[in-house]
């Protein structure tokens, strides 16, 4: 069969019959937690599945053993590219690059190709979902949104990138009415039919560029978020982000701003007063919101606009009251600037979720001691250059490791030197890595693990990437 170009809807709407038919057989790519999670939602809707992994790791052994027990046709350690290829759908987990052996076989047969997320939205019509993406915040507001709709009463999760696959919540015996869904810029590329009830875009800058050809390949797909968008839509966007005042020109819909720039827009920081505004009165003193740094004061900003334009019920005197409350109890997610440890003076600090250089300069702007600065993984593209000034500000010491190491020296030792030490840890392992920086830390500092790289050179992900870095920071063995 030829290769076949299709519009979004059109995708959506071929998956949506054969989900309806269940004729054929679903490939599944990847066993992960996602994949995983599809392939046993696929056989409990009744249809036939073949997954495969490349990889013959323990946790794709025991994943495949799984499936195998569901009636799953598996391969560990290889693709059957001639059985994809007659597939009537493959669902890909975010991780396989578009490029990847079975996603060219099935493009060159015509397959459809969708996301674990398009799959379980399909199965679950009746589900309400609030939708963010961005490069960075996300995470944030997707907990901040759900966080928000249990404070009303709402029986709600979170779900998505966030770590949840959407396709665990639709196998619940008794789903929630609502979820918070995060979606990165590679699921957003597979998950042609996505319609929120609530649209949000949180930030824009460079990212992802060692799997993107360019910057516009990857702000085309966060716009992939307003793909279904009608004049009825409604859509949130901060307003202090000139790419995201590019990306979102034209999209059409309701759009409420935030920002903590300006005060022309639907929800703001009002400086003079002390109050975070949500349209048109406060809810909440800049003094009781619980996080540290602008940027979560824009993330504040931008959950509670989305949650009180999602449903009228939520932006009633009442309801506001109930937001206000949950922002007060509200705690930063795991691996997102989270105090792990502190002994003899020196606090230390996990930020393994800062993947690129833009987090990065958040958490480095944050910072009020000296520190020690955890620069590396695997490189992704982008100059580190842009993170001079914040650690000419703040950084005791730049120790760079993991494959990204020569790229940061090279980027970033000269311009910083007589101020700053970079320190070259490229061959060290990540414990090694650990010890110097608790040789290099005095009372008073805090030792930052804000990486501004992706994590896979060393570890399955960045959570893993934290975990290490938490346990190491205790001393634990």
């Amino acid at each position: 069969m030829a290769e076949v170009e299709r519009t979004s809807q059109e995708t959506a709407a071929l998956v949506a019959r054969r989900l309806v038919e269940r004729q054929g057989e679903f490939a599944v790519i990847g066993l992960g937690r996602s994949g995983s999670a599809v392939a046993q939602l696929l056989r409990r809707a009744g249809v036939a599945v073949y997954a495969s992994d490349v990889a013959k790791s323990d946790a794709a052994h025991a994943a495949a053993t799984a499936l195998r027990s569901l009636g799953v046709a598996v391969d560990v350690g290889h693709h059957d590219l001639t059985r994809i290829a007659k597939a009537v759908v493959v669902v890909v987990s975010p991780g396989v690059p578009p490029e990847a052996p079975p996603l060219a076989a099935a493009r060159r047969a015509g397959v459809p190709i969708v996301s674990e997320v398009e799959i379980a939205l399909r199965l679950m019509p009746g589900l309400r979902y609030l939708a963010v993406t961005g490069t960075n915040g996300k995470t944030t507001v997707t907990a901040l949104m759900g966080h928000m709709l249990r404070a009303l009463g709402q029986r709600a999760v979170d779900v998505g990138n966030i770590g949840t696959p959407v396709s665990e919540l639709a196998m619940a015996d008794d789903p929630p009415a609502w979820a918070s869904l995060e979606m990165s810029s590679f699921q957003l590329h597979d998950t042609p039919g996505i319609l929120p009830v609530v649209s949000i875009l949180t930030t824009l800058s460079p990212d992802h560029l060692d799997r993107y050809p360019s910057i516009d390949a990857y702000y085309a797909d966060k716009r992939l978020l307003f793909a279904n968008a009608t004049a009825a839509s409604r859509n949130v966007a901060t307003a202090d982000n000139a790419e995201v005042e590019a990306l979102i020109r034209g999209v059409p819909g309701q759009w409420w701003r935030f920002s903590v720039e300006r005060q022309d827009v639907a929800a703001y920081l009002d400086r003079d007063r002390g109050q975070l505004m949500v349209l048109g009165a406060p809810l909440i003193a800049r003094s009781e919101v619980p996080l540290a740094g602008d940027h979560n004061v824009a993330n504040v900003l931008s959950a509670a606009l989305a949650v009180m334009v999602a449903d009228p019920a939520f932006a009633t005197t009442e309801a506001r009251a109930m937001l206000a409350e949950a922002v007060r109890t509200f705690r930063a997610p795991p691996h997102r600037l989270e105090p792990v440890h502190e002994q003899d003076g020196v606090l230390w600090l996990n930020d393994s979720k800062a993947t690129n250089v833009a987090s990065t300069r958040v958490a480095l702007d944050g910072m009020t001691r000296p520190t020690v600065v955890l620069l590396g993984g695997r490189h992704k593209g982008e100059a580190y250059t842009a993170l001079l000034p914040s650690l000419a500000k703040t950084a005791r010491a730049v120790i760079a490791y993991g494959e990204a190491a020569d790229q940061i020296v090279a980027d970033l030792a000269e311009p910083l030197a007589g101020h700053v030490p970079v320190e070259h840890c490229g061959g060290a392992t990540f414990a090694e890595v650990m010890t110097r920086a608790r040789t290099m830390a005095k009372p008073g500092d805090a030792v930052l693990l804000s990486p501004a790289c992706s994590s896979y050179d060393m570890f399955t992900n960045y959570e893993e990437r934290g975990r290490t870095f938490a346990r190491l920071a205790r001393g634990d063995a």
